[in-house]
């Protein structure tokens, strides 16, 4: 049985508000867990809340100074080398998926470009009505295209002989 998504808001219920802090916290103290005996890293958790009156330390409060001590002997440039908050992270996958969409807007573009190359070959398009764009990335597909023709009777006249 899949479970439903989640929404992303305050949950104005205050019993279910507690009762979902408590699942999540036991829930993210487990992948803490996980992260430092499956990859063998030194992590902690440390989490307050307005419901309890005392903060807790994941894996214990010595454990958790100890790890923060050692992030704090690294030099400022060291501890701000991964460090990403919310605006840093957003930023870079804003980076990322753009560079991505553009990398499809080729893609697409090149496509959409053999295609008419192939309607041109065909006798379905002509290039009369071409934008200075289009002409151009046409003749750039074009040449790309016979480029790997020449390529390809090059290594089979090779193997022949």
């Amino acid at each position: 049985m899949t479970r439903n998504k989640v929404k992303l808001e305050f949950i104005a219920n205050e019993t279910a508000r507690k009762s979902t802090f408590k699942k999540r916290k036991k829930g993210l103290l487990k992948k803490v867990e996980e992260l430092t005996t499956l990859c063998g890293v030194d992590a902690c958790a440390i989490i307050y809340s307005p419901y309890d009156g005392r903060t807790e330390a994941w894996p214990s409060p010595t454990g958790a100074r100890r790890v923060l001590g050692r992030f704090m002997s690294f030099s400022q440039e060291d501890q701000e080398k991964k460090m990403l908050d919310q605006e840093s992270y957003l930023k870079q996958r804003i980076a990322k998926t753009s560079s991505q969409l553009e990398k499809l807007k080729n893609d697409n573009r090149e496509k959409e470009i053999t295609e008419l190359m192939y309607d041109c070959i065909s006798g379905i398009s002509t290039v009369d009505n071409l934008t200075l764009e289009d002409a151009m990335d046409l003749s750039l597909v074009t040449n790309k295209g016979l480029e790997m023709i020449s390529q390809r009777i090059e290594f089979l006249q090779k193997k022949g002989h």
